[in-house]
């Protein structure tokens, strides 16, 4: 049965990933090649892109935006509901200014954060650097790499978790507390909970194997596009080669509560949305933007989960949660980072 949007959410949906703020630029492919990255992917930094972050904000001209992917989902969700606290976050950040700024940046858009706060680093860095329509990260976790599980025993996370009917998880976290993600996807099996992930970026299949096999039979919905989907097959021997072949072999894999059949989202840019429940595929047509409306497409990914979970929490049919994960990628995408302006048009 549908939620409406006016009634009581709150607590209903809870993230977890790595609260980072963005230093966003845009730049040229010379830059992309001294410091060895490439459009459209997503790496950790190492000890060589460190001078990076410091050359955005001194030679281009840098925007300071909000961000981390889970954190990023949130806000987008919280936009198309327009019911502040539906969406709570966990993630460590540093006792410092960035870390006020993400704090009320989230809060500001409808976001509850329970952050846990170290001493030992500052709060994490993403760069963005833009190349037209295409986007390469790099992410400087410092602080976000510090949670601990204990954290989710703090009785803010606690309280929390309790009242949440889903459970969000990027893969990002899956290099920083593989732990942590565990209890939150036992709990969501044990209590009938909905459980749901990100595959993030290729790498994480390609180097967190280990973890990531342990927390697939608790996934209920999965998340990724076509290069993520790709590497996932890769590393887990899947039969397939399309994006639609490949969805259907990730649904098919193990699951912990058969009563439930695996939902697999794959996006793949300006074509269909491929959706996979349990047997049934469907293609799911996007809107197509012309060229001079694209403004940034980094937050994107970021922007059709955020609007999928929404139509998620409200009861939505799962066709139904790809067209408003379509409509806030849309409109992001016209913008400069995970950023919106006033109230969303999109009727719940």
């Amino acid at each position: 049965m549908d939620r409406s949007c006016s009634c009581n959410m709150k607590g209903l949906l809870v993230g977890i990933g790595n609260p980072l703020l963005d230093i966003s630029a845009i730049v040229d492919e010379e830059l992309l090649r001294k410091y060895d990255l490439k459009p459209d992917n997503a790496i950790m930094a190492e000890p060589k892109h460190m001078p990076l972050y410091k050359e955005l904000m001194e030679n281009y001209n840098a925007e300071f935006i909000a961000g981390g992917s889970v954190q990023n989902s949130l806000r987008v969700a919280q936009w198309i509901l327009k019911q502040p606290n539906v969406c709570t976050y966990f993630g460590c950040v540093g006792h410092d200014e960035y870390a006020q700024i993400l704090k009320e940046r989230a809060e500001a858009d409808g976001v509850r954060v329970h952050y846990q706060v170290t001493d030992e680093a500052p709060t994490g860095t993403c760069a963005v650097l833009v190349t037209g329509t295409h986007r390469s990260l790099c992410a400087n976790l410092a602080a976000a790499q510090r949670f601990t599980p204990d954290h989710l025993a703090t009785e803010a996370c606690r309280e929390s978790i309790q009242s949440a009917r889903f459970i969000y998880a990027s893969g990002f976290f899956v290099a920083v507390s593989p732990e942590s993600i565990m209890q939150l996807a036992e709990h969501a099996h044990t209590k009938n909970l909905t459980f749901i992930m990100n595959l993030s970026a290729p790498f994480v299949s390609q180097f967190y194997k280990e973890p990531l096999e342990k927390m697939i039979p608790y996934v209920d919905v999965l998340f990724g596009n076509e290069t993520e989907a790709e590497a996932f097959a890769k590393a887990f021997n899947l039969s397939g080669g399309s994006p639609k072949e490949i969805a259907q072999s990730i649904a098919a894999m193990p699951k912990l509560n058969g009563a439930k059949r695996r939902v697999v989202v794959i996006t793949q840019g300006s074509d269909p949305v491929v959706l996979v429940e349990g047997d049934s595929v469907t293609l799911v047509p996007v809107t197509k933007l012309a060229k001079e409306q694209i403004v940034d497409t980094n937050g994107a990914g970021d922007a059709f989960t955020g609007g999928f979970l929404s139509q998620m929490v409200l009861g939505k049919s799962y066709e139904a949660c790809v067209k408003c994960g379509i409509y806030a990628a849309c409109h992001i995408i016209q913008h400069s980072g995970c950023t919106f302006d006033g109230q969303s048009a999109y009727e719940c």
